[in-house]
Formats: structure tokens, sequence, C-alpha cells
């Protein structure tokens, strides 16, 4: 089987523009991305797909596989399933281009997922460990089921405790529940990601403006591997300068 991953990247992200070209250390977010996932053991081949001159003229310094897409795309997602359309594959893994930090273990271990050729499409998470997340719309959440299938993935809290307010006085939701922060990361038979981004946008992804929901609306579930340590996601200005300091 032959598995590459696709770097979805746009320039004109609403909450940080330009993000994916911000600096880290003399390489841009980008590079950042494409230079963990090159590190990726099971990986034949890695690609940007974007709708950015800019981005792609600054993506060919360092690579040669920078597709350009048409840029009516609602989703990275659906990006990523017009650029797949010229690759010989057979497995598909997005990675986000603002996830600088991204494991390559992680990666190797959503590869190995799809031994399994019951699962369509698959994910990440990691377990949340600072209060401040909880209510932090920019932290999407997810919750799952007994074989870590997701249920849902939302921006408010999930699940969402009745004595909330009591547990956050006494400073110990984070003893009593465990919550799961969803990485922006995903694996697709190539066949179902054909399949899924001619799928129409459903309501759910529309209202909470999360991809991942029109899957399970249409009824397929995610398969979530769960991460071993928290990773920096760039959406924010202050997420840009927490990723600064790690470079410090």
């Amino acid at each position: 089987m032959k598995k590459v991953i696709v770097i979805p990247a746009r320039l004109d992200s609403s909450r940080l523009p330009k993000k994916v070209l911000l600096d880290l250390k003399g390489k841009t977010v980008i590079q950042r991305v494409y230079e963990q996932c090159l590190k990726v053991s099971n990986i034949d081949a890695v690609y940007i797909a974007t709708d950015s001159l800019e981005i792609k003229d600054i993506c060919d310094t360092f690579t040669s596989n920078v597709m350009l897409t048409e840029s009516t795309h609602q989703s990275g997602t659906d990006r990523i399933g017009e650029a797949v359309a010229f690759i010989d594959c057979d497995i598909v893994i997005n990675v986000q281009g603002d996830e600088p930090f991204i494991e390559p273990s992680l990666i190797e271990e959503l590869v190995n997922s799809f031994e399994n050729s019951e699962i369509s499409m698959a994910s990440a998470m990691s377990r949340i460990n600072d209060v401040k997340d909880l209510q932090n719309s920019n932290v999407v959440k997810v919750t799952v089921d007994d074989q870590k299938n997701a249920l849902y993935f939302s921006r408010s809290l999930i699940p969402f405790p009745r004595d909330f307010k009591e547990l956050i006085t006494s400073g110990k939701v984070l003893e009593k529940h465990v919550f799961y922060r969803h990485i922006g990361i995903y694996g697709y038979w190539k066949d179902f990601l054909v399949s899924y981004v001619n799928m129409k946008q459903s309501y759910l992804e529309k209202v909470e403006k999360l991809e991942q929901l029109r899957a399970l609306e249409n009824g397929f579930k995610i398969k979530m591997i769960e991460a071993k340590s928290s990773l920096i996601g760039i959406d924010t200005q202050e997420d840009y300068e927490e990723a600064l300091k790690k470079y410090e």
C-alpha cells in the first residue's frame, strides 16, 4: 500500500491571517510542519496543497511537491480531495498546516491504524490538563466510546458535568473528569476520501465550523488515536507567541 501525507494550507485564516507563513526561528510554520512530516518512517511521500500563489512560491523553495488547488474549498479536507486525484496512493494522511510540533510517532500510529481495513477515517486527541482549555472555543473537544470511536466534536465542553461550577471553584474538575482535545490530523482510505468530499457540507459541520462532523453526520466512524502529550497548534496570536517560546 502506498501512503502519503498531504498538508492543506490557505492564506486567509480568519483568526490569524497568513499564519502558515509566520516565522518560527528562520523557517515558516508550513516548512516546520513539512519537515516534521518528512521524519515519518512509514510514509512514501509528503505534499502541500494550497490555493495561494504566495504560499506556493515560498514552499517551492524547500520542496517540489506543492500542488495548486481551487480557491473555493470549504475545508482542508476538500482541498486534499482535489489534490489526491493526481496522486497514486491508498492511504492519505491530512496534517494541518498550523501544527509545527506534530509528532512523527503520532502520524506513524495513525497510519498503522489502517491495518484494520474496517476503518474509514482516523484522527487524534490528547488529554486536557489545563483548566483554561476547557472553556476555550479554539480548543476543540472530542468525546469517544469504549472502542475510542468519536461520538462528537465541539468547541464547547463535552461532556459537560452538571456540577461544573462547583468543580471549577474547588479546582477539582480535572481530577474528577477526563476531557480530550482534538489534534488536527486525519487519515483516510483514498476511496473514502473521494466519496467524503463529494458529500454536502453537513448542518453541524457548518454550525461548529468543524469539517470532521460531516463524517459523523453521514454515519461513518472516526477512530481516535490518543497522543502521549499535548501539541501546540497555531490558531491565534497567543498560540503563535507560545510556539515562539519553544524555540528560545
